[in-house]
């Protein structure tokens, strides 16, 4: 059994992703910050009959997202697909002339180092698996970007950016990877917005391998 890693796990897309996927085979990893609500999640999903575990780690934090990807091989099996999708802080947008240098670190870190820290530690295990996938989760900042959200706007064109170099150096091996644009966030009465259709377009990226960049609906 392989496994998906889904870091930023949460109650909404997070649970229904795992569900997805579960429902498809997949053991499921459940790496959020807080060890208590991940354990929850997995406690969910167990007394549903699938195989879950949670472990905590901060993407800023390096260190320990490497060692909760490691753990997570280690007690369910290699990780064939990681959905990066953590939920941006609120101090991460600002209005682009209240913003100043040092206001980009958390994001750059949050939204760029940490998805790289990620694909180095998952990489080789995709490669001895022949074929995986990685898939990032992100708003409409990420493509058309937004003065009242300068941090987020700024940090998400560099995951846009990095995770389209991945897709384009690793197609060739038959590792996927994907980027789901949610324009006007999860919920808020859009059918193609809700946790349970998402979590289908996202097994249809990793399934397909189609193109790079998907659109949950239009950013009009």
């Amino acid at each position: 059994m392989t496994t998906i890693a889904i870091i930023g796990a949460g109650s909404g897309l997070g649970l229904a992703v795992a569900r997805r996927f579960a429902r498809e085979g997949f053991s499921v990893a459940l790496v959020a910050r807080h060890q208590g609500r991940v354990d929850a999640l997995a406690e969910t999903l167990t007394s549903e009959g699938f195989q879950a575990r949670g472990f905590s780690a901060n993407v800023r934090d390096a260190e320990s997202l490497r060692a909760a990807l490691e753990q997570a091989a280690e007690q369910l099996g290699p990780v064939e697909v990681v959905q990066y999708s953590p939920l941006p802080a609120k101090e991460f947008m600002r209005p682009v002339l209240e913003t100043v240098a040092e206001d980009l670190v958390g994001p750059v870190e949050f939204s760029i180092y940490g998805p790289v820290t990620v694909a180095h530690q998952v990489i080789p295990g995709m490669r001895a698996l022949k074929g995986g996938t990685l898939l990032f989760v992100n708003g409409a900042s990420a493509v058309r970007p937004r003065d009242a959200v300068t941090g987020t706007s700024i940090a998400f064109a560099g995951e846009s950016a990095y995770a389209q170099l991945l897709h384009e150096a690793l197609a060739p091996e038959g590792i996927h990877v994907g980027q789901l644009i949610i324009p006007r966030g999860i919920g808020g009465g859009e059918e193609s917005h809700e946790p349970t259709v998402l979590a289908d377009t996202l097994w249809r990226m990793h399934s397909e391998k189609g193109e790079f960049r998907v659109y949950a609906a239009s950013l009009d």
